[in-house]
């Protein structure tokens, strides 16, 4: 071939500042698309046809300790609302017993997560008081497990609600290493990220989380925060309510009324 007849190879300089254009197009346009996969996200957890619109709302939970009797119906109803593994225990919700002795020890356990309640293994006195608490994913405004997230799976919804995309998450196991609360595992049907998600799917149709919906005793409270006349408002306008590991700065919307100081 002749040496005219060659192409030529465009100028280096060129061939950057192509590459720059391109890296600051693709900067401009992943907000974007992320915002679109997130949206379809959540129309995909709130079903196709549902007409809601998650600007209009912000949820949160409320957990009243000294209504709570350890009966497990909660972690029930989770497990059959949400198809969460059985064998092996895996779980969204569960309920942690705390026996506090004479001595000022504390006795923490949750046998299979409560789910089928509690036994009486420890003899009254020997018990210097007991109480039972449900935990869950707090639902944090600033979630550290969206943080470490290296491909935008786990994200937080308009509505204040963590949500895992499956068809995304890659199963690194970052965000449950991440999450302060213990509150993700990893499914091994899947091998995806899964939690608590408030049973949004529920939550969007104008329905109570499942564990709410079944508590015999109304320990648990759902609700929308930006409504005043909520439940969980009042619940919260009533009662002294705590947080867990607050000084962790996670922002948590799940609120406890009659906290004892030895629950972590």
């Amino acid at each position: 071939m002749d040496e005219r007849s060659k192409p030529v190879a465009p100028p280096a300089e060129e061939i950057c500042a192509e590459r720059r254009a391109f890296v600051r197009t693709c900067s401009l346009a992943a907000p974007l698309l992320l915002l679109g996969l997130r949206a379809a996200a959540v129309r995909a957890f709130a079903g196709a046809d549902a007409p809601y619109d998650p600007k209009e709302h912000y949820y949160g939970m409320g957990v009243d300790i000294a209504k709570c009797i350890g009966c497990g119906r909660c972690v029930e109803a989770c497990k059959t609302e949400n198809d969460v593994l059985r064998e092996p225990f895996y779980f969204r919700t569960w309920v942690e017993r705390y026996v506090i002795t004479p001595a000022g020890e504390t006795v923490v356990d949750s046998p299979q997560g409560g789910i089928a309640g509690f036994s009486g293994t420890t003899s009254e006195k020997g018990i210097l008081r007991t109480f039972f608490v449900p935990k869950l994913c707090n639902q944090c405004a600033n979630p550290p497990c969206v943080q470490v997230c290296p491909v935008g799976a786990t994200f937080l919804t308009e509505d204040g609600v963590v949500l895992v995309d499956r068809d995304y998450c890659i199963g690194c196991r970052y965000c449950i290493q991440a999450c302060p609360y213990g509150a993700r595992y990893l499914d091994p049907r899947t091998h995806t990220a899964d939690k608590c998600t408030f049973c949004y799917h529920r939550v969007v149709k104008g329905l109570l989380p499942a564990c709410v919906e079944v508590c015999p005793t109304g320990a648990r409270v759902f609700g929308d925060l930006k409504q005043r006349s909520s439940p969980l408002n009042r619940f919260t306008r009533f009662n002294k309510v705590q947080v867990l590991k607050a000084h962790m700065n996670t922002e948590p919307k799940v609120y406890y009324s009659n906290l004892d100081g030895e629950v972590r």
